[in-house]
Formats: C-alpha cells, structure tokens, sequence
C-alpha cells in the first residue's frame, strides 16, 4: 500500500497567513474610504433633496418655503450647525420661522454616531427660502451661500460643500481635485 500525506505543512500554512494579512492590509483602508465618503454624500444628498423638495413646493403652492436648522422637529433652532437637523416648512408669511398657519412638511433628525459629520454654513447661514419664482434667500442676504460638510478627523479627501445661488440652483463639489472650493 502507497501511503499519502494530507494536510499542510507549517511552511504553507505560514505563507497563506502572510498572504492574507497582506491583503487585509490593502482592503481594510479602501474600505473606510468608501465607507465613510459614500456616509458623506447620503447626508448632503439629504439636504440637496429637501432644498429641492422645498423649491418645488414653492414653486407649486406659490408661496415661500423655507429650509431652516431646527433640533426638535417643530421650529427653527437657530445657530450656523445644520448638523442637528433641519425642517422643511410652508413660510405663508415670509417671517423665517414657523408661526401661524405655517405646516412643517419634512424633517430630517440630526447627524447619528457617536462624533457625528458637521455641517456648518458660512455667512451665518441658518436659513434658505424659496420663494414662488423658485430664487433662495438665505440669512447671508441674496448671495451664493456655501455649506460644508467636513468628517470629525478633519480629513480634507471627505471634505463636501454646497453651493446654493441666489437663483435657487444647488451645486455640490468635492475639496478633492478642487482645493479653491470650501
């Protein structure tokens, strides 16, 4: 009888070890790239889909509606951070803020993690409105306003920014390949 050996001898067990950490390695870092740049895109996308939302509502209905920082849900909160979230809501009067016969008509909740994305506008932006032509003011006045998106690292490569001009058109850019923007 011809006996045959079966298994792995440590010298290829060593090797297939070797070979796997190696990928890991490579893998383990694109991986949080993709993860955390596609996280990135869904929360300004989310933004990006309520200021249309809220210009086709305007021009729709006719009358203004406004996108507005808000951490309960039910009014305007104040403060340049959108992070905390943000509300949707008929301005019938133009104030800004929710009061008389305004209706809340979406809200999104605030960032979740435990160090959540920031979201902070410049020019003190905690407001755009739309009104029945479809043109946004903002707190900033009648001028292109840009918000951005930076991860709690700090790193620049996940960097996002929105532009929104006085016309109501919304433009997003990454800081990657474009280092004048944010």
């Amino acid at each position: 009888m011809d006996k045959h050996q079966t298994g792995f001898t440590l010298s290829e067990l060593m090797i297939v070890t070797a070979i796997v950490a190696i990928l890991l390695g490579v893998a383990i870092p694109s991986y949080k790239y993709l993860t955390t740049s596609y996280r990135m895109s869904a929360e300004l996308n989310n933004l990006v889909g309520d200021m249309q939302f809220a210009r086709a509502e305007a021009l729709k209905e006719g009358t203004p509606v406004t996108v507005c920082i808000s951490s309960d849900g039910a009014s305007c909160t104040g403060g340049t951070n959108w992070s905390v979230g943000w509300i949707v809501f008929s301005d019938t009067n133009g104030s800004f803020t929710v009061d008389g016969a305004d209706r809340v008509l979406k809200f999104q909740g605030a960032f979740s993690g435990t160090n959540p994305d920031t979201l902070a506008a410049g020019n003190g932006i905690n407001y755009v409105s739309y009104n029945r032509e479809g043109f946004a003011t903002t707190a900033g006045g009648f001028v292109t306003s840009t918000l951005t998106l930076t991860e709690p690292g700090g790193n620049n490569a996940y960097t996002r920014c929105l532009l929104v001009s006085p016309i109501g058109m919304l433009q997003s850019q990454n800081h990657v390949g474009n280092p004048t923007t944010c």
